[in-house]
This record gives structure tokens, C-alpha cells and sequence, in this order.
């Protein structure tokens, strides 16, 4: 069974390449948030998924290493996807959609709860792409009242 790639798979393709990244996480409330930075480097698998494969320092975690994976789903006209980090034995299930303009991909998740981690929470990164050499990515969790609280920016610049 082949697929077609679709205009969803070529909107990830915009991602490939070498990037670095400067990051600022706010783990816990009240205190001053913590600073990183690294790199990722984002190739394609067949056309149909990128793999972001990174290197840095996490935010409150040291040195680490990660990999996404990101794909768009035809049959559910959804994007798709994983996140692995050396920190951590949770595998993260991303599923997501590009908003109306086209710049923003918005991943939906759940993991360890921020306040509990024995509990899961539920949790959004939003990947905007500003221009061709910039886009962010900023990480979200759902807070008891409902609302999404962002507690982690990057920014993520071409270098290749």
C-alpha cells in the first residue's frame, strides 16, 4: 500500500534541516524560569514523516537527547506523532492539526502531571512557523481551572 504524500506532508518538510534552539521553562510556579539551549536536526522518512532527533540541555534536567516524530494520518486527516526524551520513560502520543492560516501546528498529548507525577495531565505543544529560518515551539499544560498555561518556549533558528 502506497501513499500519496498530501500538502500535510509537506508542510512538515519545512521543518527538515539543522537547527539550534534557545529555550526558557517555568517548572514551578514562583520560581525564575530555567534556560536552555541545543540542537535538533529534522530529516524526512520516506517523505510521509519527519524525525527531529535533538541534543541539549532540558530544563531542569541537565544534558539530554530526544526524538519526534511527526507524520499526517489520511486516513484520519489528522496529524500524528511520538516524543521521546532521555529524561524520562514516557512515551508521548501527539495528535494534532494546523490552524486556517497554515503556520501553526497545535499537538495534543498527555503525560505526567505537573503537580503529581503518578497522575497524567494533559498537555498541548504548539509549533509556529514565523518564517523560513525561525519557528517556536511552546509547550502547554491544561491547570485545574481549565485553561492552558504555557510553560516552556523555544525558539528554534536554521543553521542548515
Amino acid at each position: 500500500m502506497q501513499t500519496q504524500r498530501q500538502k500535510e506532508h509537506e508542510w512538515l518538510h519545512q521543518l527538515i534541516g539543522e537547527w539550534q534552539f534557545d529555550a526558557e521553562a517555568s517548572m514551578k510556579p514562583g520560581q525564575p524560569p530555567d534556560h536552555s539551549k541545543g540542537t535538533e536536526v529534522v530529516r524526512s522518512l520516506g517523505g510521509l514523516w519527519i524525525l527531529a532527533e535533538g541534543e541539549g540541555d532540558m530544563p531542569g534536567c541537565g544534558p539530554a537527547t530526544s526524538l519526534m516524530t511527526l507524520g499526517f494520518d489520511t486516513r484520519t486527516n489528522r496529524f500524528t506523532g511520538t516524543w521521546i526524551g532521555s529524561m524520562m520513560t514516557h512515551l508521548w502520543l501527539y495528535d494534532g492539526e494546523l490552524n486556517l492560516v497554515g503556520n501553526t501546528l497545535t499537538l495534543d498529548s498527555q503525560g505526567p502531571a505537573m503537580k503529581d507525577l503518578t497522575q497524567l495531565g494533559r498537555y498541548r505543544d504548539v509549533i509556529e512557523i514565523v518564517n523560513d529560518g525561525h519557528r517556536t515551539l511552546t509547550s502547554h499544560f491544561l491547570d485545574d481551572d481549565g485553561l492552558w498555561r504555557a510553560f516552556m518556549l523555544a525558539n528554534y533558528r536554521r543553521t542548515r
